[in-house]
């Protein structure tokens, strides 16, 4: 007998569960119920973007700055090895920034996965620091994040960390040079990460986002990351998909503080059993945290 491994498994349970899905479920009154599959594994559509992604997306940023973060200082090595365990486990979503300094790692890591089958989401810096003097716009940027990735096209690019609600403003001239891009097919959809309620309120019902980068966990809060009460930020990321917006859920276990297992089911369970995102990102930093959070997120069901 050929042994099951833990994918198979897992893609044995997602399987039986579309059957639920499939066949009325008796309930009160007669009601049917509709078994809903969140695996991290599912390949999903990313909003209106035409952009199908793993639900779950390999973050590249805990602790980043400077063009570095944890992932990076795992060296090459140390790095390969988590991409590609997670590229074996369906995980083909890439979250990576130039503030991480992500791109030259996932490049050498994915040299031997075809570009189809992996979709890179990146994101510009857009301030001056002591690590980069921004040109203002995103050509200059975006052509050397290809470069850095041995990409012709991003899937995905961001305006990195919106901190008011002004930005559409403050950030025209990158908006204006990404929708440019985006127009000759070398960035496929744009958006915002917002560290920030009144960014994130904007983002929710500009016409310009495809994409928002949103923090989101069951506690919410700053104590937890978020940008204000988890029932608060549930409100808008549920009006931005309503309005056509893909969200990304980050900082989806309060960026190491919920760490309990209790905690993080808890916090997978209001973020993917209300619907509140099209996928998550997380920033797993070895194999054995990618096989934890898969096996978590295929116990997720719909609230």
């Amino acid at each position: 007998m050929n042994k099951l491994t833990r994918r198979d498994f897992l893609k044995t349970s997602a399987g039986g569960a579309a059957m639920v899905a499939a066949s009325p479920a008796l309930g009160h009154g007669g009601d049917t119920q509709r078994a809903v599959s969140y695996a991290g594994s599912d390949i999903v559509s990313l909003g209106r973007t035409g952009i199908r992604v793993s639900r779950l997306a390999q973050g590249t940023g805990t602790v980043g700055g400077n063009q570095e973060s944890d992932h990076t200082r795992k060296g090459q090595e140390g790095f390969d090895r988590l991409i590609r365990h997670g590229i074996d486990e369906g995980i083909t979503f890439m979250d990576m920034a130039d503030l991480y300094g992500s791109h030259p790692f996932a490049r050498e890591a994915l040299r031997a996965v075809p570009r189809d089958k992996v979709v890179f989401l990146s994101k510009i810096w857009p301030r001056k620091e002591d690590w980069i003097t921004p040109s203002g716009g995103a050509i200059r940027e975006v052509d050397r994040f290809r470069k850095e990735l041995n990409t012709d096209r991003l899937d995905v690019c961001l305006i990195h960390c919106m901190l008011n609600d002004q930005w559409p403003t403050e950030h025209e001239r990158i908006r204006d040079e990404l929708s440019e891009l985006k127009s000759k097919s070398v960035i496929g959809a744009v958006g915002v990460s917002c560290h920030d309620f009144g960014a994130l309120e904007v983002a929710a019902a500009h016409p310009w986002v495809d994409v928002i980068f949103a923090r989101i966990n069951h506690k919410g809060g700053s104590d937890y990351s978020c940008d204000g009460t988890a029932e608060d930020v549930a409100k808008v990321l549920k009006r931005a998909r309503r309005n056509g917006k893909a969200v990304v859920g980050m900082k989806i276990f309060g960026e190491g503080k919920l760490v309990s297992p209790e905690e993080k089911d808890a916090s997978l369970q209001f973020v993917l059993g209300n619907e509140l995102v099209d996928a998550v990102t997380i920033g797993m930093m070895n194999p054995a945290q990618v096989d934890d959070t898969l096996e978590r997120m295929a116990r997720v069901r719909a609230s």
